[in-house]
């Protein structure tokens, strides 16, 4: 099993599938690491090797921003809306829809389940 970036790849899934587990690396980055490191699309995670896994996990660490690093850096982001007091960070302290969605109805995944109000039904 590789691990890169403090994550374990699955062994028998494909290297550009087995990179996506790494928060931050979507497909798009999973497939330009493939290509600079020079590993064909079709080979699978169990079937590198060791030098490959250092050039991967080098590539990664050398260029990208995943794991840790990425998840405090978005969190102070939002933390820096919520200090600043604007419209975006009073909306995320909240925890109502940040980008502009209605709520009268539906928002139910940043508002959580309904809370029934007495005295509504007839």
């Amino acid at each position: 099993m590789a691990r890169i970036a403090g994550v374990n790849i699955p062994t028998n899934k494909r290297v550009v599938i087995g990179l996506t587990y790494i928060h931050g690396i979507g497909d798009a980055k999973a497939k330009e690491i493939c290509a600079s490191v020079g590993i064909p699309a079709e080979r699978r995670v169990n079937e590198l090797t060791d030098a490959e896994v250092i050039q991967i996990r080098e590539t990664i660490d050398r260029d990208y921003l995943v794991e840790g690093d990425l998840r405090r850096d978005v969190a102070m982001n939002i933390k820096r809306l919520m200090d600043l007091g604007c419209y975006r960070g009073l909306r995320h302290r909240k925890g109502l829809p940040v980008r502009g969605q209605r709520t009268h109805t539906n928002a139910r995944t940043r508002k959580g389940p309904a809370k029934a109000i007495a005295g509504k039904k007839k």
